[in-house]
């Protein structure tokens, strides 16, 4: 199954408006370097609810922190990209502080694996590529499996980048859980 390719009307105005931020230079209030002033990395949620709330809540502008957004906020796997972006914060851009941070009515929270392939069959995803799949490893039960409980889930992701072997010893690590509503913090016991 080859991928659909026409045009889109969301992408075609997110284009227009592209063309006219860089025209009206809107682009100057928000220069920064690559480096985080606040020597700070988040691993969160791609929930679009935390898209402006995290960094208000938080009292975050631009270029204060790395901000990782991953479903469910976890660091699922030791050398997985999300692990690998916290490596790059640490090592290439002076990250001291790394916040795992979840939060409540998490989306990705009761997901599973045999939901997930009934969703991809009707979108069209030949059942033959999903048997390729599995026959390559894939465990979709295992990799698309939510995490039930939101505060183990943050436990687990700040033990694996605290215990990571090659992650700094001096790196402090905490794990959170974001109110979506309102955007209180609350610290979890790690």
């Amino acid at each position: 199954m080859q991928q659909e390719n026409t045009p889109s009307p969301v992408i075609d105005a997110i284009l227009k408006h592209n063309r006219a931020f860089v025209d009206e230079r809107a682009y100057e209030r928000y220069r920064t370097d690559k480096y985080p002033d606040k020597k700070l990395a988040i691993v969160t949620c791609m929930d679009t609810r935390l898209t402006e709330l995290l960094p208000a809540a938080l009292g975050l502008k631009n270029g204060d922190a790395k901000i990782i957004k991953v479903a469910g906020a976890e660091v699922a796997h030791p050398f997985g990209s999300v692990m690998r972006s916290l490596l790059i914060a640490v090592c290439e851009l002076g990250v001291e502080d790394v916040m795992i941070v979840a939060h409540t009515s998490c989306g990705a929270q009761h997901m599973d694996g045999a939901s997930m392939i009934a969703a991809m069959e009707e979108l069209g995803v030949e059942d033959d590529r999903i048997k390729l799949a599995q026959r390559c490893g894939v465990d979709f039960n295992r990799w698309l499996a939510g995490f039930g409980d939101t505060e183990k889930a943050v436990r687990e992701s700040v033990a694996m980048v605290r215990e990571h072997p090659v992650m700094p010893a001096r790196i402090r690590v905490s794990g959170w859980i974001m109110d979506s509503e309102t955007g209180e913090i609350t610290q979890v016991d790690c």
